[in-house]
């Protein structure tokens, strides 16, 4: 008799980037070079100097064996510094958890503040990977709908009524993937308010923050002097310094909220490798610069996606645009997301993710993550668009 596994995992979808990718493998080699806009990974390599000086810390015997759950002390009061400099935040190193990637960030967050049957207001299009979660630990989530016309930006008036007695969080992703909107620093503090008001928390991911054009912080939530009693943030230094294969996240939180949330983290990671934790270290005392070009070579791309793109006789149209993303709706009308991104592999040689993927009713949209390619790989990119026809 096959071993039965819980109705939960069983219910969620297969993770949707392993389905598009499966769909180009199987396709008839047609010769053309494929446009990847499918999973948000930096192209460029780590800064030299940041590999080099992880070569050298090889040797080091320590570098093979556990940290403490959270992390080295010396790595987070260094990125105690590095919120300083970006949010103007006084925190404390125990305000955080060094964790495999942001996904893992989210789990301890989820499992820390819900239980079973509990409710997450989650703003649509979320990223995949969260209802994804929250289904698995039985969590429901209550989707605040898409509205084109607002871009893609949280409206406040919209999560609070979809708050009930069962509401333990508000998840909002800015900037956001898979649209790339960035919801404005006062948004932000409005949707803080309501979570303030119900007695939740505002779960805050902010895994693409360092792309935000001109570096400008955020918000400012963490100058608030309560800001632990109701705000939880995700982070990735993976993105920052393109270190996605080294699963660089960290969960940011009050005191308390760190206490119990490490012991989900011993029964699930124990600690972040410490190799990881000295690229984090050496990241946020040394690649400023480094960071500030590559988001301007962000913005660029950014900048020249959307001009190709909206220049007249694209039948595409864009939704929706910033940070490393694209939201874009498709003009196949007859045709499921999914239906029109295969099409996209079939015909044209592009890799990108469906809609539905993101939400429910979202079949007429795709996510192209143009941060993965090149500026001179752009303008190839967008006329394959232009020539597929509804």
């Amino acid at each position: 008799m096959a071993l039965q596994v819980s109705p939960h995992i069983a219910a969620v979808h297969f993770p949707p980037i392993s389905e598009v990718k499966r769909w180009f493998a199987e396709r008839q080699d047609d010769g053309r070079e494929l446009v990847d806009l499918c999973q948000a990974v930096p192209d460029y390599a780590p800064a030299e100097e940041l590999t080099r000086h992880l070569a050298q810390l090889l040797g080091d015997p320590l570098l093979s064996k556990y940290s403490p759950d959270e992390g080295l002390p010396e790595v987070r009061e260094a990125v105690c510094g590095y919120y300083r400099k970006r949010y103007g935040a006084q925190l404390s190193p125990e305000n955080f958890c060094l964790t495999i990637g942001a996904s893992q960030a989210f789990w301890l967050a989820v499992v820390t503040l819900c239980r079973a049957g509990d409710e997450v207001v989650v703003q649509a299009p979320y990223y995949f990977d969260h209802p994804m979660a929250l289904d698995i630990l039985g969590v429901h989530g209550v989707y605040a709908p898409f509205v084109e016309a607002e871009g893609g930006v949280p409206n406040p008036a919209t999560i609070e009524r979809l708050i009930t007695p069962r509401t333990r969080a508000i998840l909002v992703v800015s900037p956001s993937n898979p649209t790339g909107a960035i919801t404005p620093p006062d948004r932000i503090r409005e949707l803080f308010d309501i979570a303030r008001r119900h007695d939740i928390a505002l779960i805050l991911d902010e895994t693409y923050q360092e792309f935000i054009p001109g570096g400008a912080a955020p918000h400012a939530l963490f100058c608030d002097p309560d800001w632990g009693d109701h705000l939880v943030q995700i982070a990735s230094f993976g993105k920052t310094y393109a270190l996605t294969g080294y699963r660089a996240g960290t969960l940011v939180a009050s005191q308390p909220i760190i206490h119990q949330a490490l012991k989900a983290q011993d029964t699930m990671a124990v600690c972040q490798p410490r190799i990881t934790q000295h690229a984090i270290r050496y990241g946020v005392e040394h690649l400023e610069q480094w960071v500030a070009d590559n988001r301007e070579m962000m913005c660029r791309r950014h900048d020249l996606f959307r001009a190709e793109f909206i220049r007249p006789g694209n039948q595409f149209h864009l939704a929706a645009s910033g940070a490393f993303f694209a939201w874009v709706r498709h003009p196949f009308s007859y045709c499921s997301g999914r239906q029109a991104a295969k099409r996209l592999v079939d015909e044209a040689a592009i890799l990108c993710l469906p809609g539905e993927v993101f939400g429910p009713g979202l079949e007429g949209y795709l996510r192209l993550a143009f941060g993965n390619i090149r500026e001179e790989a752009i303008p190839e990119a967008v006329r394959r668009f232009r020539e597929m026809s509804g």
